[in-house]
């Protein structure tokens, strides 16, 4: 209910200027005033990407179908996609019929990790309560709401449905998801999710894959000497991240690694909308430091 009411008022203030909205967003979410025209921090950059920087290949890269187009012409090829069952206008549209047991559903304008819904059993899927639950979700225009602007390629809400990538390494069924932190198309930083609905931990790794024992966030991180073991094939997963980040001053490219193959992600710009807490507050100014801003027009 308090998610839906900020919603509303976001929406009813949507002729608010960006750099206003933003100043407030910030004191409110991390308790200090932000630094919009010369940020210092990673946290303050993502403002400031949000309110200045204007790249129109963004656009296809936050809509979840119109960036398998993008990610196969920047990578030449189409095998490190996650298989598509259906693309529909809106849920009421999917052909349950056809889908084997598994599968996924997203909307194609969802971010921070929401808007999808995971079935392990057909047969026990309540497919109306899931049609309306899905059309919930549809339109939800980051864009206004948190003034992301690459959003504003993603207007026409549509419904995707994928295959469930499975792993028997994570005895919650959750897969471990790589998130390659690039700066000016260079990875410098990686972070990984794991056991995301049981014992969630997440551990970063600098541009070299040394494991960053005193770095956290939001997550406990793993204990030393117990963060997992990179895949063998970690070195082709940074080429594609960067690939596919090369062209905008920041990108965040997600990568799953099943039994060896690579599965893209997502192209998220602004992770968490830029209002994260780390641990330690001197890491934020660590990846601050990596963000080319000549994008701002100083004042």
């Amino acid at each position: 209910m308090k998610r839906q009411l900020l919603y509303f008022i976001a929406k009813l203030l949507w002729f608010v200027p960006d750099t206003i909205i933003l100043r407030i967003y910030y004191a409110i979410k991390m308790h200090r005033r932000l630094n919009l025209y010369h940020p210092k921090r990673y946290s303050e950059a993502i403002q400031a990407y949000k309110a200045f920087y204007r790249n129109k290949d963004m656009l296809p890269c936050v809509d979840k179908y119109l960036v398998r187009q993008y990610v196969t012409d920047k990578l030449g090829t189409d095998k490190y996609l996650v298989p598509l069952y259906q693309i529909c206008d809106n849920a009421s549209l999917i052909q349950f019929d056809t889908l084997p047991s598994q599968f996924v559903i997203k909307t194609t304008d969802g971010g921070d990790g929401k808007n999808v819904l995971i079935c392990r059993d057909k047969s026990k899927l309540n497919i109306q309560k899931c049609m309306q639950e899905v059309n919930s979700w549809r339109n939800k225009r980051y864009d206004i709401i948190s003034r992301e602007w690459a959003y504003k390629g993603a207007r026409q809400s549509k419904v995707i449905v994928e295959q469930l990538l499975e792993s028997d390494e994570n005895s919650d069924g959750s897969i471990d998801d790589y998130k390659f932190l690039c700066f000016d198309g260079q990875f410098k930083y990686l972070w990984i999710d794991k056991d995301r609905y049981s014992n969630h931990r997440r551990g970063f790794w600098d541009k070299d894959f040394n494991f960053l024992s005193d770095v956290s966030s939001d997550w406990p991180t793993f204990s030393a000497g117990e963060e997992p073991a990179l895949p063998a094939n970690i070195n082709e997963m940074r080429d594609v991240a960067e690939q596919l980040a090369t062209g905008f001053p920041f990108a965040r490219i997600d990568l799953y690694n099943i039994k060896g193959k690579i599965f893209f992600g997502e192209i998220t710009f602004y992770p968490w909308s830029g209002f994260i807490q780390y641990h330690p507050d001197s890491f934020d100014f660590e990846l601050g430091k990596h963000f080319n801003l000549d994008f701002i027009k100083r004042r």
